[in-house]
């Protein structure tokens, strides 16, 4: 359900509130608002139209969402009409130009807000400028390595220039080799590029953008190195930085985090990756299919602890079939030096040795000189800044978006979280956020996406369910091309069919999806789904035989 709210017409409304949406370059109260009921009997004996939008509360966060709780007023007459007109743009100052504070200024701008975008390294966040962009760009080159050395099962020989010795390439042999300093420098130049199509198009819209660092000095006065910029709501989209251990310290050279993977000139001979979540596993898949040996350190039982368990093992068992050593229920405790790579020691004592170490191993808030406590905004215990579903925090018109909410780490959440933000604080129509179909993708070969319902957490909460994967080696396209690794997973409700939730593992996962995506976010049902025409051959043609497969005779 969306709400709106509309300003009341009165000589105070001529003072409406402004917001000031922060956001840095670096990253992504369960209160509800209350607004006065006005019965339509009122309205109507006023002589005004009764309309189904709320009246607005006048300042920041008046939008009404469905949590609210109407409250009884005697009939008041209507206020003078004041010219729209007449009333003095709001203001939106955005610290930091990641998804959440990039969005959040483009909603506020066109809702007719005076913007101001705070950035201190660049627009776009880190998203764009050290964590999606370019390791989905390095990705994609590791991918068409992969793509290259199964050119031989398909009949494909790579032949070397007339005139040397070597004769064409035998079926297994490595015959492509990695610049990788031309690599991390086409990295760099589409994130600096992406970067300065997103300043383009905050300019083209009229925003403002200043660099600097912005921190709170109270909850409607934002500072930025000296100056002093008046709010009347603030979105705080600070992200988050890579988390290190206290004696594995980067140096940019040998241990590193993954925003100075992209500084390397040459290929690490033998990557030692410690973590094994989504950042961990992507990165070591990306290495493997570069050409580097990879020892991948995991503090649990498997990879990807936190993913369908089904989709985890599958990926694993890829990863060791292309010669990756996956170290389990391991936990490093330290990195160092030595004179011609590291040496990483585990928490039994035993050591592995390596060229570079990457530290994959979560990451932190940024909330260091936020000037939070000044504005009264509460932080939890993982130091991650409390927001309702409306993105606001603990001060009143003070909002955040992000990695810095630790909400879901991911891109379009943040972006999500700060539009709402911005509705919300501007009096536009706004819906609570619901995670419930955010789909989702890890960028491994193959990729593993998936939106809705877990298996484990639909199990977890005792939700009635029915499942069936189909494995991706029956699909004809996927036979075509030569893919063996892979499959195609849903849930729904056993009675009425109403899909659940769905895992897909293939190449182009995070295209294959978004049918899935379709059927959780309209409440579609497996019939729905298998009664779609898809091409044929496709590996869209799973994801409707598998739902065939589900199909009740009761639904």
């Amino acid at each position: 359900m969306s709400c709106r709210a509309t300003p009341v017409s009165s000589a105070r409304a001529a003072a409406a509130s402004a917001a000031i949406c922060i956001g840095s370059a670096v990253g992504s109260s369960r209160r509800a608002s209350s607004a006065i009921g006005v019965s339509s009997g009122e309205w109507e004996s006023a002589g005004v139209e009764q309309q189904t939008r709320l009246p607005a509360r006048r300042g920041r966060g008046a939008a009404r969402t469905r949590h609210d709780v109407p409250v009884t007023q005697s009939p008041q007459p209507p206020a003078p009409i004041i010219d729209d007109d007449a009333r003095p743009p709001q203001r939106v100052v955005v610290i930091g130009g990641g998804p959440g504070g990039y969005e959040a200024a483009l909603v506020a701008r066109r809702l007719g807000a005076d913007v101001t975008v705070v950035e201190r390294s660049g627009l776009g966040g880190a998203a764009v400028l050290t964590d999606v962009v370019p390791s989905k760009t390095l990705i994609a080159t590791a991918e068409w390595m992969t793509i290259a050395e199964r050119a031989p099962e398909l009949g494909i020989r790579v032949a070397v220039p007339a005139g040397t010795e070597e004769g064409p390439v035998a079926a297994g042999e490595r015959r492509h080799s990695i610049d990788m300093a031309q690599v991390n420098a086409r990295v760099r130049e589409l994130a600096a590029a992406q970067s300065q199509d997103i300043l383009g198009r905050l300019e083209r819209e009229g925003v403002q953008v200043i660099a600097g660092h912005g921190r709170l000095d109270g909850p409607d006065r934002v500072s930025v190195d000296g100056r002093s910029l008046d709010a009347d709501a603030v979105l705080l989209a600070t992200g988050a930085t890579p988390r290190t251990l206290p004696d594995a310290q980067p140096d940019g050279e040998r241990i590193l985090t993954w925003t100075q993977l992209y500084r390397l000139d040459a290929l690490p001979e033998r990557l030692i990756v410690v973590g094994s979540g989504v950042t961990g596993a992507e990165f070591a898949g990306a290495y493997v299919s570069l050409g580097s040996q990879v020892v991948l350190v995991s503090s649990r039982d498997r990879v990807l602890p936190g993913e369908d368990a089904d989709a985890a093992e599958m990926l694993e068992e890829v990863f060791r079939s292309r010669g990756m050593e996956v170290v389990p229920r391991s936990r490093a405790t330290a990195a160092e030096r030595t004179a011609d790579g590291v040496r990483v020691t585990l928490s039994d004592g035993r050591v592995i040795t390596g060229s570079h170490v990457l530290l994959a191993v979560g990451s932190v808030p940024n909330t260091a000189d936020l000037g939070l406590e000044t504005a009264g905004v509460r932080t939890t215990r993982s130091g991650h800044i409390e927001v309702d579903k409306v993105s606001r925090t603990a001060a009143r018109g003070v909002y955040a978006a992000g990695d810095v909410t630790g909400v879901l780490p991911l891109a379009s959440v943040a972006a999500m979280q700060g539009r709402i933000a911005m509705s919300h604080a501007l009096g536009d129509a706004v819906s609570p956020l619901s995670l419930r179909s955010v789909a989702a993708n890890i960028f491994t070969a193959p990729e593993i996406a998936t939106v809705g319902g877990s298996e484990a957490s639909l199990t977890e909460r005792g939700a009635h369910f029915v499942t069936n994967t189909l494995p991706l080696a029956r699909n004809p396209r996927a036979k075509m091309l030569g893919v063996r690794d892979g499959f195609v997973k849903l849930f729904a409700h056993p009675v009425s069919g109403t899909v659940l939730g769905g895992v897909v593992v293939a190449p182009r996962a995070s295209e294959l999806i978004f049918p899935i995506t379709l059927a959780v976010s309209h409440g579609l049902t497996v019939d729905d789904v298998a009664s779609a025409f898809t091409v044929y051959p496709s590996l869209s043609g799973s994801i409707a035989e598998v739902a065939r497969v589900l199909h009740s005779p009761e639904s």
